[in-house]
């Protein structure tokens, strides 16, 4: 099982970037994925999540400009990002919790995808 993130990139101050991650393999279903971040010389933080059954939590910090959503089907989770700001900097990473004999499950992360906001 991995999980590949796409996305990201170099954005201006309110504009928008939209990042994918999608988990691959076999024997596995999803209990949650989302997103997390890390800024140089600061600690991984929560970004947002999403469960398969559509519950969503997020960082204070990102409500009301990032929207995170999933397709089930596909395994993939998606985090739109608008509004931008030069404090989004960060890398992105992407995180999922896969059943592999529920309701035992285990935590998987994606590789980091970076994501830069000029002022």
């Amino acid at each position: 099982v991995q999980l590949q993130a796409s996305g990201g990139g170099l954005a201006q101050a309110g504009g928008s970037l939209r990042l994918s991650c999608a988990a691959s393999g076999s024997g596995f279903s999803v209990k949650y994925m989302g997103w997390y971040r890390q800024a140089p010389g600061r600690q991984r933080e929560l970004v947002a999540t999403i469960t398969n059954g559509g519950s969503t939590n997020y960082a204070d910090s990102v409500k009301g400009r990032f929207t995170i959503s999933g397709d089930n089907v596909k395994n993939t989770v998606y985090l739109e990002m608008n509004s931008l700001k030069p404090e989004d900097t960060a890398a992105y990473y992407c995180k999922g919790g896969l059943y592999y004999s529920f309701p035992y499950y285990r935590d998987y992360w994606g590789q980091g995808t970076l994501v830069t906001v000029s002022s």
